[in-house]
This record gives C-alpha cells, sequence and structure tokens, in this order.
C-alpha cells in the first residue's frame, strides 16, 4: 500500500508543459446552431488527456446547451472557450449522458449553470466519481489537474424541453450504464447519445448486455437524421446496427464459452469475426469486456447464485 501511495504521488505531482495540456477543441458543424467536439477512438493516455469521446453543443437562440462536459475540468474550461469562439450566447443548461469519467469529469466548468443528468447517472457519479477521477490522474497525469467530481443538481426524466428556438427530447435508457439519457433534438433531427460507438468497439465496464440492445433497438426507432454517437464521427442508424451486431456476437460467444466449461483464459483468446476489424481498440476492448463479463456468465453457467 505505501508503494502503490508512493508511486501515485510520482505520476501526479511531475507537471507537463503548459503547450502538452492543451486539448486543441475544434467545434465542427454539424447541423443548424449544432457543433460536435470530437474526441479521438483510443485508450486513455498521457497524449490525448483522457480526450477520447465526444461531446456537443447546441446554440438554441435562448443560450448554448451543452450535452456532456469531458474528462476533466481544464477540458471542460477549454470547452466553454471553444463555445465562446462560436457564439456570444451563454451556456444555459448542460447535459449528462451518463456518469462515466470521459463524458462528466468536466462538470466543474460549468458549475454556475444546471447540470442535468437522470437519477441513476447522479447515483453512479457519487458512487464511482472519485474512483474515476483517481484512475484517470494514474492514466493521464497533470491533465487532471484540478479536476474534482460534481454532481448534477437537478434530476430529469423523460419528456420535452423547449430552449429557445429547439425543442429536446429527453429519452431515458440502460444497458451501456444503468441509466444512459439519449436527446433528440426535434428542430435538427439530431440525436445525441452517449450509448452509441461508431467505428470503435462499444465499452462495457457498467453493461447489462440485453438491456442495452433493447435500447438501441429504441433509438433505431427514432429514424434520427444524424447521431451524434460516444465517440466516432456523425452517423445514423447504421452505427446502431454495427453495435448491435457486435454486442450480440459478444453476448452468445460468451455464453458459449461458459457453456462448454472454457476458463476465461481460453476466452480471451478466442478469434474475432472479420466483419467487426474496422472497430477501433478491437482486441483490448474485447479482452477488457471478458474481463467486466465473463465472471457472471460462467458463474450462473454452474448455477452459482451472486
Amino acid at each position: 500500500m505505501r508503494a502503490a501511495a508512493l508511486a501515485f504521488a510520482v505520476i501526479v505531482t511531475v507537471p507537463l508543459q503548459a503547450a502538452d495540456t492543451d486539448y486543441r477543441l475544434q467545434p465542427e458543424p454539424v447541423a443548424p446552431g449544432t457543433y460536435l467536439v470530437a474526441g479521438v477512438p483510443e485508450n486513455f493516455s498521457r497524449s490525448n488527456g483522457g480526450n477520447i469521446a465526444n461531446t456537443a453543443f447546441v446554440v438554441t437562440g435562448a443560450g448554448v446547451v451543452v450535452i456532456d462536459t469531458g474528462p476533466s475540468k481544464r477540458y471542460g474550461q477549454q470547452l466553454r472557450a471553444a463555445i465562446a469562439r462560436v457564439t456570444a450566447e451563454p451556456v444555459v443548461a448542460v447535459y449528462l449522458t451518463h456518469h462515466h469519467p470521459d463524458h462528466a469529469l468536466g462538470n466543474q466548468a460549468f458549475a454556475d449553470v444546471p447540470i442535468r443528468a437522470l437519477p441513476g447517472t447522479i447515483e453512479g457519479l457519487r458512487e464511482q466519481g472519485n474512483d474515476f477521477n483517481s484512475n484517470l490522474f494514474r492514466m493521464v497525469g497533470d491533465w487532471m489537474r484540478g479536476t474534482d467530481p460534481l454532481l448534477p443538481a437537478e434530476a430529469v426524466a423523460a419528456g420535452s424541453v423547449r430552449i429557445g428556438t429547439h425543442e429536446f427530447e429527453l429519452i431515458p435508457n440502460a444497458g451501456h450504464t444503468a441509466a444512459d439519457l439519449a436527446i433528440l433534438d426535434r428542430t435538427t433531427g439530431t440525436l445525441f447519445s452517449g450509448s452509441v460507438f461508431n467505428g470503435r468497439t462499444p465499452a462495457t465496464p457498467n453493461a447489462v448486455i440485453a438491456d442495452w440492445i433493447a435500447s438501441l433497438d429504441r433509438l433505431a426507432a427514432l429514424n434520427a437524421e444524424r447521431i451524434v454517437p460516444a465517440v466516432g464521427a456523425i452517423t445514423d442508424n447504421r452505427a446502431i446496427a454495427e453495435d448491435i451486431d457486435w454486442l450480440r456476437w459478444l453476448d452468445e460467444t460468451l455464453h458459449e464459452a461458459a457453456g462448454r466449461g472454457a476458463d476465461m483464459a481460453e476466452v480471451l483468446r478466442l478469434p474475432i469475426p472479420a466483419r467487426f476489424n474496422d472497430f477501433a481498440l478491437l482486441r483490448e476492448e474485447y479482452e477488457r469486456s471478458v474481463s467486466h463479463l465473463y465472471p457472471a456468465i460462467e458463474r450462473a453457467s454452474l448455477g452459482v447464485r451472486d
């Protein structure tokens, strides 16, 4: 324990140069008044500062609505500066799609405006936010300086919200995490979802696969004109279909392996179908998914109750 504490101290106290902690955020217009701020489809690292997920914002005429705040206080501050380069309208609301750290640890930069999320997202941040924060300090270092989890102050539920000229439909889902908020801007036909992955292998640390597939089916039924995914370029229902294909294959493969008594080491070595070869982080994310999901599947196959 003492050695681990010392190692952690070394990681978080060695500063990077100021230039190294510039995320260089570039808002990209994707629909009227709507901007994507793209993350990179990579693992957390000191080179990317945790900027591995998309954030977005909508200029409504009555203020800016921000969707997700990024992985750190520094990111959140730079996101606000990027918004100010686009519009003089103030930020009037923030919505979090879910509680994962790359989506919600920039909250401190928006402490002066309402931060809204599903009750399950608020609870997830309450339970796991400090651990997320500590882990990111270990993985990305000085990018996280000054970051602390900040809980959303306003819980939301299903319904419509009009802000300026935009009407947003709030759509609660679950599966990627215990609480996944999708937001459909009916004014532009844009769907914002942190549970859709485009060109990147879906991440499963809090996943319930059956619930996730059901949620994706519901999102596909909306037939949105465009989707702002958790990671990757602006997309449409094709990305949802690819995500469902992956999740079904993953679930069936793990259950089949458990049914024939395969151990985890064997499951980790299983081949992945070539149709998924274009997914970023394919083997790495598969191996993480095995570690996340297989123990419970294996226990269930043996009739062991948690």
